[in-house]
């Protein structure tokens, strides 16, 4: 049965280290112990963009988690009309290269469209959960 946690952010500043906060904390409690480095860079530069290109002021954006055995999904859905787009860095520019990052770091990657926004979601492949213990409430959809 997999576990799921998600969470609403507000257009904020500190938005996307409270997402990326949330991901490693949710990662603790599922005692997943692997790949956190890159998780953690991947959430916050989804996040980031969300809160740049994708969230209207007055809205928010949604990050969400489920592990299913070793398969890790995370998603970041805004309601924006941003499209993101994944370009090769610049060395002549300092911007640009959060979604190439995240495309190269995470196991799989995608974007899916809805009317409004998107869900840019990343898969992770790790290791199997260490321990037991899981709450509850993350067993097949529960929210916190």
């Amino acid at each position: 049965m997999p576990l799921l946690r998600q969470r609403r952010f507000s257009r904020s500043r500190c938005s996307a280290r409270a997402a990326r906060d949330f991901a490693l904390a949710t990662l603790g409690e599922w005692h997943v112990d692997d790949r956190h480095d890159d998780i953690r860079l991947c959430v916050s530069e989804v996040a980031t963009n969300a809160l740049i290109h994708g969230v209207p002021p007055g809205r928010d954006f949604c990050v969400r988690l489920c592990l299913d055995g070793t398969t890790l999904r995370v998603e970041v859905r805004d309601s924006g009309d941003g499209q993101p787009v994944v370009r090769l860095p610049d060395i002549a520019d300092p911007d640009g290269r959060g979604l190439f990052l995240v495309r190269e770091l995470a196991d799989d990657f995608g974007v899916t469209e809805h009317v409004p926004g998107e869900t840019v979601w990343l898969v992770f492949k790790v290791a199997a959960v260490s321990g037991t213990g899981i709450p509850k409430a993350d067993l097949a959809g529960g929210n916190r």
